[in-house]
C-alpha cells in the first residue's frame, strides 16, 4: 500500500541503518522530503542510495541527539530546506548489554540520553515548528522492553519505558494544536542492533551444556512469537507511515507492539 505524502518534510532520526533507514525508505517512495539523521557518517551514503533509487529530495545531516545545540540546528536546516516540519520520527537508540552488578554507570547514563532524552529534545524541538503550522506529527521509537523488562539490560528498559512517558505527556499539550504525538513498540527486527543482541545475550546465557552459535539465539527467541517470524524494517515502517498520516488524525498518545503477537495488549 502506498501513502501521499507529497512534499511533506519527514525527519527521521536514527536514519543510517536498520528500522530508521527502512522508515526513511518507504517516505521517500511516497513522495515526502526525509530528513535523515544519525551520528554515523554512514547516513549520508544510505541517503544517496535512496535518492538514486526514487528521486527524492533528501537532505542528510550528521547529528548527536544528546547536544541541544545540534538537535535545534537540525530543524531549523530542515524548516530553512523544505519549509514545514511535518513528521518527526524520533528513532536513534543504542543499547548495551551487562550484568546487573557489573554494568558501568557511563553505560547507563549513555543508553538513558540517547534513548530517552534524546527523544524529548527532538519532540520539544519538532513542536515548535508544528504548534505554528497548527499540525503535526510525533512518533517515537519504544521498545518490547519499554512494556517489560529484560535481563542484563535494566538501562535500555528504563529509557523504553520513559519513551512512552514522553510520548503521553505531550499529547495532551499539543493536542489543540492538531499535532499527534505516539510510539511503536518493535520487537525482535532483522537489524543490525540484534545481530549485535544475539551475539552477546548468546555469550552471557551460554552454559557449558548449551553454548549459542551464530544466530542461534534468536532462532530461539523467534520461535516464542506467534508469527513465528522476526520482524523486518519494512513492517515497521507501514505502521509508522500510518501513524503520519491523516488515517491516524483521531490517534494521539498512544504506543502500539509491532512484534508478531510476542507483547499482546
Amino acid at each position: 500500500m502506498q501513502r501521499d505524502f507529497q512534499n511533506k518534510t519527514v525527519v527521521i532520526t536514527g536514519a543510517c541503518r536498520g528500522i530508521g533507514a527502512g522508515i526513511a525508505e518507504r517516505f521517500a517512495r511516497d513522495g515526502a522530503n526525509p530528513v535523515m539523521v544519525s551520528n554515523a557518517e554512514r547516513v549520508h551514503e544510505t541517503a544517496e542510495t535512496l535518492r538514486q533509487r526514487y528521486q527524492a529530495d533528501i537532505l542528510s545531516l550528521q547529528v548527536d541527539v544528546t547536544d541541544e545545540a545540534q538537535v535545534q540546528s537540525l530543524y531549523e536546516q530542515a524548516a530553512a530546506r523544505f519549509g514545514t516540519i511535518d513528521v518527526s520520527i524520533q528513532n536513534a537508540g543504542v543499547i548495551t548489554i551487562d550484568y546487573y552488578d557489573r554494568m558501568p554507570k557511563a553505560d547507563f547514563e549513555k543508553v538513558l540520553a540517547v534513548n530517552t532524552t534524546g527523544v524529548w529534545l527532538c519532540c520539544r524541538e519538532a513542536a515548535k515548528y508544528m504548534v505554528k503550522q497548527n499540525h503535526g506529527s510525533l512518533i517515537n521509537t519504544s521498545s518490547g522492553q519499554g512494556r517489560q523488562g529484560f535481563i542484563y539490560t535494566p538501562h535500555y528498559a528504563a529509557s523504553k519505558m520513559g519513551v512512552i512517558g514522553i510520548t503521553q505527556s505531550p499529547a495532551h499539550e499539543l493536542a489543540p494544536w492538531n499535532i499527534t504525538v505516539n510510539a511503536f513498540c518493535p520487537g525482535i527486527i532483522e537489524s543490525e542492533m540484534w545481530d549485535y543482541n544475539d551475539r552477546v545475550w548468546g555469550e552471557i546465557l551460554s552454559t557449558e551444556q548449551k553454548r549459542y552459535g551464530k544466530g542461534e539465539l534468536m532462532a530461539e527467541w523467534v520461535e516464542g512469537i506467534p508469527m513465528k517470524r522476526a520482524g523486518k524494517p519494512e513492517d515497521v515502517a507501514g505502521l509508522v507511515a500510518f501513524l503520519a498520516s491523516d488515517d491516524a488524525r483521531y490517534l494521539t498518545g498512544q504506543t502500539i507492539n509491532i512484534d508478531g503477537g510476542l507483547i499482546m495488549s
